[in-house]
């Protein structure tokens, strides 16, 4: 699994495994799920992730580290 926060436009991106994504769809506004050719959801985005997520810093400090 990876993560990356990118604190310029505020998203948090989560992808796990290596499989390439075939299609993303907006689940709820600012949550986006990512699918690959089989359907299987293999990462997700949020959107304006600091209003959102509690503890935030924590997580783009853990996921830095990996």
């Amino acid at each position: 699994m990876k993560a990356h926060y990118d604190s310029e436009v505020d998203a948090l991106a989560i992808n796990w495994g290596n499989n390439s994504i075939a299609e993303s769809d907006e689940v709820e506004p600012g949550v986006i799920l990512d699918y690959d050719a089989q359907g299987n959801v293999v990462g997700i985005e949020i959107l304006n992730a600091s209003k959102k997520i509690n503890n935030l810093g924590k997580i783009a400090t853990a996921t830095s580290k990996s």
